[in-house]
């Protein structure tokens, strides 16, 4: 297939091609989670071609994003996305397992990032604060993880971040849950419907964890507008369960999982082909997002947990000889709140920012 380049980043498309694109487009939203949606997405867009709805359309990228916006009105699913590519996609097969090398290769890269696990600190007052950019698979960030919570095990309250964390594993997901909730009975987290088997996989907590669990000690998560996917998940998961409190923003929405097809030598999409349920709502956050508890922006949002959990402490532990270290860290944590909040109105009330009430 030849292609007349327009720019560094897109080319001119011919009928042909965009014909292609079309009918595999149209041919792949049969793996979409949701068959009657799918059907409506499939006759929209014949209806618009048979209309000459696309006939003005002469740019690679010009095409994704209209297709892509045309999707996501209609189902109302922000997952379900068109690309373009200006260099050629490879054609490989999602379903191929990867081979041992491969692996290796993937593991060796998550280890230079510290398997997502980005920070591990004792806060003031002894709290523990753990961010994660991430949730790599337990084969890769299971001993790493358990180090994490070996090292949090004897604070008093636990601050967990997801506010950069775009997802990943759910087995991660089912095995940090496991940490923050009893090992009996075990606590069925999810349920991941697949359409293109026809199969459900369950998602449990696991019996044996390689560090302390933490128990009966207050849990707070930390979430933002980027917090996605498996984030999404975790934070669901606890929130249903009670087990934290959600401080932070209204997230993204990402609660079907999926993968992407290659439509053409230039396009690919990515398509949601499970569904996440919830075993106690037989729901999921997909149309909503998790609502926090505690609405503050992402700016404020360690502060203000940090000292959230100093006043439950100090609610718990009026005397004795933590007391005063408690009162010590709340003053201190209480300023540097103020501070930020003051800093982030100031930033709004510049050019081009938006005050907020």
């Amino acid at each position: 297939m030849t292609s007349n380049y327009s720019d560094a980043t897109d080319f001119v498309l011919e009928e042909t091609q965009r014909s292609a694109v079309l009918d595999a487009v149209v041919a792949t939203l049969n793996q979409y989670v949701f068959p009657e949606v799918a059907e409506q997405l499939q006759a929209d867009i014949q209806q618009r071609r048979a209309d000459q709805g696309y006939a003005d359309i002469t740019g690679g990228e010009q095409l994704a994003n209209v297709l892509t916006l045309q999707l996501q009105e209609l189902s109302g699913d922000r997952q379900l996305k068109v690309h373009f590519s200006a260099q050629p996609l490879p054609d490989l097969k999602p379903e191929a397992a990867p081979t041992p090398e491969a692996l290796a290769a993937e593991k060796y890269q998550s280890g230079l990032r510290n398997f997502d696990i980005n920070r591990v600190e004792r806060l003031r007052g002894n709290v523990g604060y753990l961010e994660l950019y991430g949730f790599e698979p337990p084969d890769f960030a299971g001993e790493a993880i358990a180090a994490a919570m070996i090292f949090v095990a004897h604070t008093q309250a636990l601050i967990i971040d997801v506010r950069h964390n775009r997802g990943g594993s759910p087995a991660m997901v089912a095995l940090l849950c496991s940490y923050l909730l009893p090992a009996y009975p075990p606590t069925h987290l999810n349920d991941l419907y697949w359409r293109p088997n026809d199969s459900t996989r369950q998602w449990w907590t696991v019996p044996y964890l390689n560090a302390p669990r933490y128990l009966q000690k207050p849990v707070y998560l930390l979430t933002s507008q980027e917090t996605f996917s498996a984030a999404e998940e975790f934070a669901y998961n606890l929130q249903v369960l009670k087990r934290a409190i959600i401080v932070g923003e209204h997230t993204a929405g990402g609660a079907n999982p999926g993968q992407g097809y290659r439509l053409q030598e230039h396009f690919w999409m990515f398509v949601p082909t499970g569904q996440s349920i919830n075993p106690v709502t037989q729901d999921n956050w997909a149309q909503t997002g998790i609502i926090p508890d505690v609405k503050v922006p992402a700016e404020l949002t360690l502060s203000t947990a940090h000292l959230m959990a100093l006043n439950r402490l100090l609610e718990t532990e009026p005397t004795g000889p933590h007391f005063r270290e408690l009162q010590r860290s709340m003053l201190m944590v209480e300023r540097e709140l103020n501070t930020r909040r003051a800093d982030l109105i100031s930033q709004l009330k510049q050019p081009g920012g938006s005050e907020v009430s």
